[in-house]
This record gives structure tokens, C-alpha cells and sequence, in this order.
């Protein structure tokens, strides 16, 4: 190939790849100003995705602080919780005095999207990796929760527009992103430290490549950690992170391909001083034990399992669970 050959392919190629970036588009899906009343309030907003043609989410840029927001999980729903433009979406109780709808985010199809806490920073998938959204998707709606745990600084009647912006495309990607979610139910004896675990088997026909992690738990986490564990009992890391830092989503540690039959697990390290009994619950007094994993298909469609939840202790524990060559010191060490 002579040099002017090489220079009009390479002129192609960023010719190309300016279109591409030209046609990025962006969407507003914010709280509609609203004004909450009560702490620990979770409030859910929907939108509509445009049924006759596919969309394709490549980056989420939230529009939020940890001084107002709690934290914020946007939901793909095929069909949302409610009709109403807003509602009180609380995940395990709801506030009396809300004087709003309650219902759940998603009445059928609930799969997570995104998620972000402590003021992580804007989310770029890979190139050529996306979230397809409306068409031939089961994903038709697409629900913003906002957590809300402190009102002091809406007590002057101020609102506010938390939210995301999402950056999507419209021609058509091969590689499709989806999420896990891990977690666990559970209690945390006083005095302790406690570990939270859950495991799951990848029973569906597919191969899955893990892209990013996020993790998250409330004031009594000190790591949470996910693996994937080969049916020889080789654990290998995807993850793991002190969730009291920035709740982004990080690059998984190890590039691993995750098959039929291999296992996913994570755990979080709880260290209770309180006096009390802390419970798996949707308060700040509560706690959560939550590792997500984002990871693409490739000319396939995302998993059918979107969650991978135990009762947690003290009922469930990896061991109670015949799980082999544990890395107990550094699934709980950094």
C-alpha cells in the first residue's frame, strides 16, 4: 500500500469517526422540580422511549450532588410502577406524609441501567458498547429514582432537578451492555464485623464480558468485592473497592470472560459499633450490600438474570453454600 492509499484510509477513518461522534445526542431525564417533604424519600419519574425505532445508550452524565441526592438508579422497565409523572417509589417502606402515589419503580421487566452515589463522575461505555433502548427492546420506559435522605435544604420551598443526562446514538451496535446486581437481605449483630454474600450460577447459554463494577452500602461498609468462579474452583476478581469512596462504576480488575456454569459472587465486610442490630434496609439507619456488574454481549442479547440475591446472615454465607478455595482474607482486605 503506497503512502497516499494509507493517508486517504486514515482520512476516511477520522472522517468517519467525526460523523460518528456528530451524530451523539443527548436527553434530560431530571426530576421535574420537585419539592420533598419528608426524609428518606425515594421519588420515581418516567420516561417513554419511542417505540418505532431502537436507541443505543453509550454514556450517562449525572446532574446531581451528594449534598441533595442520596443516590440515584435509573431502571429499564417495560412497563413503569405507575401512570403518574411522579411517585413515591420506596423500595421497602413508604412515607406516610409523602402525600404521593407509592408504588415500585417497574411493574414488569425491572432491569438496572445505571446507577450513582457520592458524587461519581459522568460514565462513558466502551466504543462501540450500548444500552439498546425502545424498538424491538424489552426496555420501553426508562424510570429515574431519586433517594432523597435529608429535606433541611428544601425547608425554604426550594425544588430541585436531579437527574441524567443520557448520551445515545441512534445506528445500530453489536455489542450490548446489561447489568447485574448482587446483593443481599440480612442483619448485622452489634459489635461486629460481619460478612454479606451472595452467589449465583450462570445458567443461560451465553457468554458475557465484563466492563465495569460499581459498589455500594451505606456507613457500615469497608469493602465489597465480586468475583467469577470457574467450575474448577479458580476465583477470580472483578472487583472490589472501600464503597464509602466515590460510587462510580471502575474498569473491572481482571478481563475475564464469564460462561454457562461459571459462578457470580460478591461479598461486603460490615463493621457494625453501634450497639444495635443494623438490617438490610432503604434508610441511612439501614444498610445494603450491592455490587453491580456491567459487562456486553456480543451479537447476542443481555441475560435474562438481571438480579443475584441471597437472604444474606445469617442464613446464607458462601461456605453454607459449598463454595470452594474461598479468598476470605482478600475478599475483605484492600
Amino acid at each position: 500500500m503506497n503512502k497516499k492509499s494509507l493517508f486517504l484510509l486514515l482520512l476516511i477513518g477520522v472522517v468517519f469517526k467525526s460523523i460518528e461522534c456528530s451524530n451523539l445526542k443527548k436527553y434530560s431525564l431530571l426530576m421535574p422540580n420537585v419539592s420533598p417533604n419528608v426524609p428518606e424519600l425515594y421519588l420515581c419519574t418516567p420516561v417513554k422511549v419511542d417505540p418505532s425505532r431502537n436507541y443505543y445508550i453509550v454514556g450517562f452524565e449525572p446532574n446531581a450532588t451528594m449534598e441533595t441526592a442520596h443516590h440515584m438508579l435509573l431502571y429499564g422497565c417495560t412497563k413503569p410502577g405507575s401512570t403518574k409523572s411522579i411517585w413515591d417509589c420506596g423500595e421497602m417502606a413508604h412515607s406516610l406524609n409523602s402525600q404521593r402515589e407509592t408504588a415500585v419503580p417497574c411493574s414488569e421487566g425491572s432491569q438496572i441501567l445505571y446507577a450513582w452515589a457520592r458524587d461519581a463522575p459522568r460514565l462513558n461505555l466502551p466504543e462501540g458498547v450500548g444500552f439498546k433502548v425502545g424498538g424491538d427492546s424489552p426496555i420501553k420506559y426508562i424510570v429515574l429514582q431519586v433517594h432523597y435522605a435529608h429535606i433541611d435544604r428544601f425547608k425554604d420551598g426550594s425544588t430541585d432537578d436531579s437527574g441524567v443526562f443520557l448520551h445515545y446514538i441512534l445506528h445500530p451496535l453489536n455489542k450490548l451492555a446489561g447489568v447485574l446486581l448482587l446483593g443481599t437481605g440480612g442483619s448485622i449483630p452489634p459489635r461486629s464485623t460481619e460478612y454479606m454474600e451472595t452467589a449465583c450460577i450462570l445458567k443461560e447459554n451465553k457468554t458475557i464480558y465484563p466492563i465495569a463494577y460499581r459498589t455500594h452500602s451505606h456507613s457500615l461498609g469497608r469493602v465489597i468485592s465480586g468475583y467469577v468462579i470457574k467450575p474448577n474452583w479458580e476465583w477470580i476478581e472483578l472487583g472490589k473497592r472501600d464503597p464509602l469512596t466515590p460510587q462510580m462504576f471502575y474498569p473491572v480488575k481482571n478481563n475475564v470472560s464469564i460462561t454457562m456454569h461459571d459462578q457470580i459472587a460478591a461479598r461486603c465486610t460490615m463493621q457494625n459499633m453501634r450497639d444495635t442490630w443494623t438490617n438490610i434496609g432503604p434508610t441511612n439507619e439501614d444498610e445494603m450490600c450491592n455490587f453491580y456488574l456491567m459487562y456486553y454481549v456480543e451479537n447476542d442479547e443481555p441475560l435474562n438474570m438481571k438480579y443475584c440475591f441471597t437472604p444474606g446472615p445469617p442464613v446464607y454465607y458462601w461456605e453454607n453454600d459449598e463454595l470452594r478455595n474461598i479468598p476470605d482474607k482478600e475478599a475483605s482486605t484492600l
